[in-house]
C-alpha cells in the first residue's frame, strides 16, 4: 500500500473503535527541511504517529502538541516552525501565537522553516434514547440525520440490563466530545431509566414528560438516594417551546435542544 493508503486504513480503523485523532499535512516549506509539502502523518492523543510522517523529532514534537489541541478544542492548528533568528525579524516570540497560527520554540539545528496544517477528526457524538415509544422512535429516526451515534434502549420496570446499556454507550464514548441521553420511557420504567441516565454520569440528560412528573419522579429518587444536584440539571421539559403535539415535532423540539448543546462551546450562545 502506498503511505496515503496506510493513512486511510488506520484512520477508517480509529473512526471504527470511536477514537479522536489528528491529522497533520506538511503545506509549505522553506530552505532544508526532512520532510515536504505533502507529508501526512494520524496522530494519537498520546502525540503518538498511528501512521505517516512529518519530519524529525523537533517536528513531531511541536505538532503533538497542536494534535492534542485540536482535539481537546476541536479546532484545527495552524503550526508554523521557523528559525527563532527568522521569527525576531518578523518580531515573533517562540512560543507565541498571532492570528491563528502557533509559533513552537524550533529546536531543529536546520535553518529550514515548515507550515504544517492540523485537523483533529473526533468521534460522532453518541445520543442514547430510553424508550420504545412514538417520540423515542421518532427521534431515533430524525437524529441520523445530524452525525449522532445512537443507541436505542427500551426500559424494563426494573431491567437489569438498561444500566448496562447505557454504561456501555458512554464506555465506547469515552473519545468522543459530547454524549447525551433523552429519557423518553413515557412512563414504562421513568424510575429505572432516569436513575441509569445519571449514575452513568451523562453531562447532559433530558426528560420528556410534563413538569410536574418529573417534580415527583425527582422527589421519589431523591428519596432513595439519588444526588439532587443531578436531578436539578435534568432538562425537563426535554425540548426546546416550538409548541410540539405530534411525535415527529416533539422528536424536533428535542433534537433542536441536542444541537444547541452540541453547538454551544462553537460560539457565544447561551444554554438552551
Amino acid at each position: 500500500m502506498t503511505p496515503l493508503e496506510i493513512i486511510e486504513t488506520e484512520a477508517t480503523r480509529r473512526r471504527a473503535q470511536a477514537v479522536p485523532y489528528a491529522v497533520a499535512t506538511v503545506v509549505r516549506t522553506l530552505a532544508a527541511t526532512s520532510a515536504k509539502p505533502g507529508a501526512r502523518a494520524l496522530i494519537l492523543m498520546d502525540g503518538s504517529i498511528a501512521a505517516g510522517w512529518i519530519g524529525g523529532g523537533c517536528a513531531r514534537l511541536a505538532v503533538a502538541k497542536a494534535a492534542l489541541a485540536a482535539i481537546v478544542s476541536g479546532q484545527p492548528q495552524h503550526v508554523s516552525l521557523r528559525p527563532e533568528e527568522l521569527l525576531e525579524i518578523e518580531g515573533v516570540q517562540a512560543g507565541e501565537e498571532r492570528d491563528g497560527i502557533r509559533f513552537p520554540r524550533n529546536g531543529c539545528p536546520s535553518n529550514g522553516s515548515m507550515d504544517i496544517f492540523v485537523q483533529p477528526v473526533l468521534p460522532h457524538p453518541h445520543l442514547v434514547i430510553l424508550g420504545a415509544g412514538p417520540v423515542a422512535v421518532a427521534l431515533a429516526d430524525l437524529a441520523a440525520r445530524f452525525d449522532l451515534h445512537r443507541t436505542l434502549a427500551a426500559p424494563g420496570l426494573n431491567d437489569p440490563s438498561l444500566a448496562n446499556a447505557v454504561q456501555g454507550s458512554f464506555d465506547c464514548a469515552a473519545g468522543a466530545r459530547e454524549a447525551y441521553v433523552v429519557v423518553a420511557s413515557q412512563g414504562r420504567g421513568d424510575d429505572a431509566a432516569l436513575q441509569s441516565a445519571l449514575s452513568a454520569g451523562a453531562g447532559h440528560v433530558a426528560f420528556v414528560g410534563s413538569r410536574r412528573k418529573f417534580a415527583i419522579l425527582s422527589a421519589r429518587l431523591a428519596e432513595a438516594g439519588v444526588d439532587p444536584a443531578a436531578l436539578a440539571a435534568v432538562a425537563a421539559s426535554a425540548g426546546l417551546d416550538i409548541h410540539a403535539i405530534t411525535p415527529e415535532e416533539i422528536a424536533l423540539s428535542i433534537l433542536a435542544r441536542v444541537v444547541g448543546w452540541r453547538r454551544r462551546g462553537n460560539r457565544d450562545a447561551p444554554a438552551p
